[in-house]
């Protein structure tokens, strides 16, 4: 019965690694989307243009507030929270 199995089911095989190479591509897209190191990089550099005069409070306050957010839907998702 394997040898038929086999036999039947090949020809889905192109079928089979096309999805599986996009599960890979999802997954790695999920990975670098629910990354934490590439937001707190951007605060510790929003930070240095405060100190540095390159930008004001004002502008400073909004995106960290927006960064801050996308810190906290990381922690959901990593906790498994909807």
């Amino acid at each position: 019965m394997g040898l038929l199995e086999k036999l039947i089911t090949s020809p889905l095989l192109p079928v089979r690694a096309v999805l599986w190479a996009a599960q890979q591509v999802a997954d790695k897209a999920e990975a670098e989307y629910y990354d934490p190191a590439p937001v707190w990089a951007r605060l510790t550099e929003l930070e240095r243009q405060l100190c540095a005069g390159e930008i004001d409070e004002e502008t400073f306050e909004r995106e960290e507030d927006l960064l801050i957010d996308r810190l906290a839907e990381i922690d959901r998702y990593r906790s498994g929270e909807p």
